[in-house]
């Protein structure tokens, strides 16, 4: 007999993750063909129709919202990079939210689910990842996040293991100090069990002003020969060292991990920095004269952290609801010494009686010992979310997610400068809240298909604080996809918000001979500046706007287009104490101190409550990808239009569920299926039939040798519209665009981010950099005041590196170099630093070069070798 075998690829659907889905399910008996020979066989000469169904990728996310970008393995290969933390540095464009709350990496998922910490991934091998999905921050609420970020959901291989090791050495071609870091890591995933340890360290070497060739604030510098120089004294760069220890552990509960999933992960992390703030000097008169004198040695800052984090992680299905509970907890403890300033008084006196030559060697004066501030902190963050389908309609599933919290910090705190000794805050916090996805309308499901999809996306939270009492929060979006590669997005969140602890009470700690610019002077001081935690800060209320689009182009096979517009406005906005502009000293009077002439002496920066902010801008990207060589030819060669289209970093495709392109081959698929369901890697080579499930451990794409490669392009531009702040009621508003800025820099119109980059038959190269449009910052308009003009900046990054396991001759003549990688880095690639002038083209001496950009040009050399 003959028979027909039917390859069917059906999409899963689930939704949010796909976890819960086999890979794939193979259905047989099935019908029989009814075009079969007439001696009942077909033509392939099989008994039987065999019917695969292609589920989603266990681990992808399933939302109405479209992907901004999605990483396949041979994509994440070709960026260089040694580790997660590496690779979401290198994507920063593209995983950059615009939104302007929050801060920090984006939200991290792992296979779908929520981590108790980054820890548990940042220094998993990318070669273990399978493929990466960056979606929008309205994502973030289906896991119980607030959407102020992007969310990336890593998927890992189901089996992997590597060891390596890895070292990289930086130096500045204007020379002057060195960085370099050491680190060990073992990683291996085999299905639900995951391990990993690490060890780093970090060290950075002095930088000071002499090393940069400062110029010192006249009168500041002493005039006798070989006297000690202030500007040896004086640093740039902080030296620095940092040692982590840390590991993960995960396993499956129960027979074959029904009864689901625990990962338990813990860090140390010990920091010491050394600082330079200058010598102690004295004016020494005598007969009319007078000359400045100064001490040997320095005014240091040592600060020393000890930082001890754990977290726990639960996952268990509970019927067609995902269970998820996590806990992060940390205790810091820090210790910062301040040398103080030595009394010379009795120098004084001692010259103007004359028994003290002023130009004369200076008698020892001993040390006047050191003030210290220490801090405990305590964290403990708790989430529990169960997430599935409330009810179905028309449409589909109503998706919603439960959530619930209890977070606790303590901050103790004392100083020796302070007369009302230790200072300790505790907070306790309760949240619960609820998100609600309701799809309606839908192609799939035929209910109004010629509108296309639309879905709708409805959250709530509450929050009870301690200190603070009840906030609230809520937000209302919908989804409109008109076409599988068009979606619009529209959403409205109002959010309340408090002061941290550390904004509360840090304690106070004082930075002496700081170079500040006085705007009111037209002149550069140095001045002492007061930094801490303020209790009387206000809870801040947040309403904000966001409108975007997500088109996968017609041109190219891998390239999108996204455009997102943000509207923020807040009130009582807690903020670092601004850049000391007139307007600012008007508002604070009480923050500035200044002498008998005039001149500054003394600023509190510690945090203030701003009664609005207001901004608007837009953020647009486009991002455009491709493959190189054999890669390209194989795909075109013989694979169907939909493997072609792989998702990538530029296609902004819908969810696999829509699309055949990075479905698992299944167990029952041949070979040759499974080469045309997923298109080779760099090389062209058609990927292993294992890859559907179980991979050889150690398999990436530093171990295939693999020909061929990729491209990418990625750029995105910010053009800020308004920027307006209010300081306080009844103070005039300042227009940040227009010059009225807080921030020393001023605040540019336009900034633009790319990165991309071209790797083949093992050798790649990367750029990554940022520009920013020229600003200012006005002056009082006073006789000696000065608006600044801050010039543009463009910072780029370099990165080359050669896979030398590629290299086969290579290898053969030293097989120590097999999975061996070299890189070579450049940062600030044209040694660029902002330029700040006056109104006269001249360079206030705290605007200098080096204090806007210390480095310069930093030249590195990594290696990384896989065992």
């Amino acid at each position: 007999m003959r028979s027909l075998v039917t390859i069917s690829l059906l999409a899963g659907c689930c939704p949010v993750v796909a976890h819960a889905q086999d890979a794939g399910q193979v259905l047989a008996p099935a019908v029989a063909p009814e075009d079969d020979d007439e001696d009942g066989q077909g033509q392939y000469g099989g008994a039987e129709e065999i019917v695969v169904r292609a589920g989603r990728l266990r681990g992808e996310i399933d939302v109405p919202q479209q992907p901004v970008a999605v990483f396949e393995e041979e994509d994440i290969a070709a960026y260089g990079v040694a580790s997660i933390s590496e690779l979401l540095e290198a994507i920063s464009p593209q995983t950059g939210s615009g939104r302007g709350r929050g801060g920090g990496r984006p939200v991290i998922l792992l296979n779908g689910q929520r981590v108790s910490s980054f820890r548990e991934m940042r220094s998993i091998p990318p070669e273990a990842i399978r493929r990466m999905q960056v979606l929008p921050e309205e994502v973030a609420l289906r896991f119980g996040y607030p959407p102020n970020q992007r969310v990336v959901n890593i998927i890992l291989k189901d089996k992997f293991a590597s060891k390596q090791i890895a070292g990289e050495f930086n130096y500045p071609t204007r020379g002057g100090y060195s960085n370099y870091e050491v680190e060990g890591s073992l990683f291996r995933v085999d299905g639900q069990r995951r391990t990993t340890l690490e060890a780093k360290i970090v060290e950075t070497s002095l930088l000071t002003e002499a090393e940069r060739d400062v110029i010192q604030e006249p009168g500041t510098v002493p005039t006798i020969p070989g006297a000690p120089d202030p500007a040896d004294n004086r640093s740039l760069v902080s030296a620095s060292r940092e040692i982590t220890l840390g590991g993960t552990s995960a396993m499956g509960l129960g027979e074959d991990g029904l009864g689901g999933s625990l990962t338990v992960n813990g860090a140390y992390t010990r920091t010491d920095t050394r600082s330079l703030s200058g010598l102690d000097t004295v004016l020494l008169t005598a007969d009319g004269a007078t000359v400045r004198r100064s001490l040997e040695g320095p005014l240091r800052s040592r600060v020393g952290t000890d930082a001890f984090q754990g977290g726990l992680a639960y996952n268990k299905a509970l019927g067609g609801w995902q269970l998820t509970g996590t806990v992060d907890a940390s205790y810091t403890d820090a210790t910062t010494k301040v040398d103080r300033r030595r009394d010379l008084q009795a120098l004084i006196d001692a010259a103007a009686a004359g028994t003290l030559p002023i130009m004369g060697p200076l008698p020892p004066v001993a040390g006047a010992g050191y003030d210290t501030a220490r801090s405990k902190d305590v964290g403990v963050s708790s989430l529990v979310t169960v997430a599935g389908n409330l009810l179905r309609l028309p449409a589909g599933e109503i998706a919603a997610t439960f959530r619930t919290g209890f977070d606790y910090s303590r901050s103790d705190n004392e100083d020796t400068r302070d007369l009302n000794g230790s200072v300790v805050l505790d907070r306790s916090e309760f949240s619960a809240g609820v998100n609600l996805a309701l799809p309606l309308t839908s192609r799939r499901e035929d209910v109004l298909s010629a509108v296309g999809d639309i879905a709708l996306n409805l959250s709530g939270g509450v929050d009870h604080l301690s200190d603070f009492g009840t906030l609230t929060e809520w937000s209302a979006g919908f989804t409109w996809a008109p076409t599988e590669k068009l979606s619009f997005q529209a959403s409205y969140i109002v959010n309340e918000a408090a002061p941290s602890l550390s904004q509360l009470a840090s304690p106070q700690v004082l930075a002496f001979n700081v170079p500040t610019f006085d705007f009111v002077r037209g002149e550069t001081a140095l001045v002492t500046l007061v930094s801490g935690g303020n209790p009387d800060l206000l809870a801040e209320r947040q309403r904000d706007i966001k409108l975007a689009l997500n088109w996968e182009l017609p041109i190219l096979d891998r390239s999108n287009l996204v455009i997102e517009y943000f509207r923020n406005r807040s009130t009582d906005v807690t903020q670092s104490f601004p850049l000391l502009t007139p307007a600012v000293e008007a508002a604070f009077p009480g923050r500035v101190t200044r002498d008998g002439a005039g001149r500054l002496m003394a600023i509190d920066r510690r945090p203030v409550t701003f009664n609005e902010i207001a901004s608007s801008r837009m953020r647009w990207g486009l991002n455009f990808g491709g493959s190189l060589g054999s890669s390209a030819n194989a795909a075109a060669a013989g694979a169907p239009a939909a493997a072609r289209r792989p998702s990538s970093p530029t296609t902004g495709g819908r969810p696999a569920a829509r699309s055949t392109a990075g479905e698992e081959p299944q167990p029952g698929a041949d070979r040759a299926s499974s080469r045309a369901e997923r298109p080779g890697g760099p090389s062209g080579a058609p990927e292993r039939a294992s890859r559907g499930g179980a991979e050889p451990a150690g398999v990436g794409p530093m171990r295939r040798g693999r020909q061929g490669g990729r491209w990418n392009v990625a750029v995105y531009h910010t053009w800020r519209f308004t920027d307006t702040i209010r300081i306080a009621p009844g103070v005039e508003q300042l227009d940040q665009l227009q010059g009225d800025a807080i921030s020393a820099g001023g605040v540019p119109r336009h900034a633009i981010e790319f990165e991309g980059g071209v790797f083949r038959n093992g050798y790649g190269l990367r750029l990554q950099g940022e520009w920013n449009a020229p600003a200012r910052v006005n002056g009082s308009g006073l006789p000696g005041s000065s608006d600044l003009r801050f010039g543009s900046t463009f910072d780029v990054g370099l990165r080359m590196f050669v896979d030398l396991g590629q290299q086969q001759s290579l290898v053969q003549s030293v097989p120590f170099l097999k999975n061996t990688r070299v890189s070579l880095t450049v940062d600030n690639l044209f040694d660029q630093r902002q330029r700040v002038t006056d109104e006269d083209g001249n360079v206030p001496l705290a605007y200098q070069a080096a204090y806007r950009e210390p480095q310069g040009r930093i030249v590195g050399i990594d290696l990384r070798k896989m065992f």
